[in-house]
This record gives C-alpha cells, structure tokens and sequence, in this order.
C-alpha cells in the first residue's frame, strides 16, 4: 500500500468526523461504514498490519466527538475515554471494524 493511499483514506475520515460536525453518532458511523466496508474490500490482501491502527484511528476520532459533544475538551485518547466508550460500544452502533472482518475472513477458510 502506497503512503499516498493511506493518506487519502484518512484524509476522508477527517472529513466525515469533523469534531464540528452537527450529527448524531450513528448517523456518522452509517455514513463512515461504507467508506470503510470498501476501502477494506480493496486493501484487504495488501497490508493486515494497518487495519488495526487504522481502526484505532477512527475509533479515536469518534471519541473526540463524543467529547465534543459533552461539552468536555480533549481528543478521546486519555484511558478514561477508552472505559467510558470501549470497542464494543462502537461495534454495538454498527462501525465495520477491518481487523474483526479480517479475523472472520481468515477463520472462514
């Protein structure tokens, strides 16, 4: 994978997770999961190593939004963010998690 792939796909995250954005968390985790779902789809052979920093990325990303949205500042990577909203809440809400999908994919065979 090219750096100048992954810049622009998290070049597009930043866009739909703007911390100003006006919307509800599952309005923007519906509208991330098809951008994920296909960026995976495409890379999903190419580079395994990434998937999981990646979605620590955009789980880090939801986090600053929910912040925001507390009226709290910071940018969800403190420990206390990771128990107040864990993995399993944004699973819960829908988000294609790529290193889950990968798992289930290699387990399949």
């Amino acid at each position: 994978m090219r750096k100048k792939s992954l810049q622009g796909f998290k070049d597009k995250i930043r866009e739909k997770t703007r911390r100003t954005r006006g919307d509800s968390l599952t309005r923007i985790v519906a509208d991330l999961t098809p951008l994920i779902g296909s960026w995976y789809g495409y890379f999903k052979h190419a580079c395994r190593w990434a998937f999981p920093r990646l979605d620590g990325f955009i789980r880090r990303r939801l986090r600053a939004i929910l912040r925001k949205q507390e009226k709290r500042p910071g940018f969800g990577k403190c420990h206390a963010d990771h128990q107040r909203w864990p993995n399993a809440y944004f699973a819960a809400l829908g988000l294609f998690t790529m290193t889950e999908a990968r798992m289930s994919a290699s387990q399949s065979r």
